[in-house]
Order: C-alpha cells, then structure tokens, then sequence
C-alpha cells in the first residue's frame, strides 16, 4: 500500500509501478466524488451515489473508507479478496486515515508513506497539477501537515524527490517483501 499526502505523486509512481512489476494488481476505490474530465468510472474509481456508498459501509464491503476533502473513498472488500485469491498483490493508493484502517484490519500489509522532498515543493505539485481549486488545494496543504505526522506508522518511507528514484525505491520494497521469509 502507498499513501502520503496529496500532490506528492502517489498515482504517478502507481503507474509507474504498472509495468515494471508482475503480478500486481492496482485496487480500484469507491468515491462519491466526481470524476475528473480525464477519468472513466471502474478505470480510476467506482464512482458512486452518497447513497450507495453508504450502503457499502452498512453492508461491511468496504475494507476501510473515509470523509477526505468533503468526499468518500473506500476500498471495496470483495476486488481486493479476489484479487488476492487469485496470487496477485493488490497495490493501494489510498489517503492516511485509510490506510491506518486497513493497518489496524490488516496488520501483515505492507505499508509505504511517499513523502514531498519538503513543503513547498508540496504546494508548487498542488498548484501546479491544475486539477484542484485554490479552496482545494488550501484544505489539502493543511490536512498535509497533520499527515506527515503518521509517517511513523508505515513500514517504509519514499521520499519523491525524483520519480525515477522513487519508483525504483518502491519496486526494490514490493521485490524485498515478495522475498521476505515470514
């Protein structure tokens, strides 16, 4: 599982990580959001009603969910099991209060925090992605500080200072653990 703060290039080493790896599986999330003019529903995210997502969580589907930014996320339990069944790794991408869910539910993950070479390269990734409002990228830089905190609860950090680097970092982990003996 990746996470980190938003704007620190989780999605972009994700993809990354797409060809140079086999045998992964990206986890596709639940959202009430509304896609992007780019995204296509059950390619970036199910994209669902407040209603349905609701249902989700009242029905245990969900691994973890969370409220990020006025919007619900989850992880649909089923996609991630069968996936797993299957023999596949199941990469996450998903926000902190996310994964510490699923840290809590599923301890033997492994658990990766991509953080920003510092702040204000943070901010210039956020203003410069051109895909927020500027009331958005104020409330996503303040929830980033308070995300920074939980660094320490994952098993690795990758810090993004050069996507090369660290899509390599982070593929050297997911070979090291594929290698680990429990």
């Amino acid at each position: 599982m990746i996470s980190g703060p938003s704007g620190v290039g989780k999605g972009t080493i994700r993809n990354a990580l797409l060809p140079r790896v086999d045998n992964l599986q990206v986890s596709i999330s639940a959202t009430t959001r509304k896609p992007r003019s780019n995204e296509v529903n059950a390619r970036e995210y199910f994209f669902v009603s407040e209603d349905e997502f609701r249902e989700l969580i009242a029905e245990d589907k969900l691994i973890e969910w969370a409220c990020v930014y006025s919007n619900l996320y989850g992880t649909p339990r089923d996609f991630v099991m069968k996936s797993l069944e299957k023999g596949l790794d199941v990469l996450l991408e998903i926000d902190i209060q996310g994964a510490m869910q699923v840290k809590e539910k599923m301890p033997e993950g492994v658990f990766i925090f991509i953080a920003p070479p510092s702040i204000d390269e943070l901010i210039e990734r956020l203003c410069n992605r051109g895909q927020d409002s500027q009331e958005s990228i104020e409330a996503r830089f303040a929830a980033s500080q308070k995300e920074m905190s939980y660094m320490k609860e994952y098993d690795y950090v990758v810090v993004n200072d050069n996507l090369a680097d660290a899509v390599k970092k982070t593929e050297s982990i997911i070979i090291a653990e594929r290698c680990k003996i429990n």
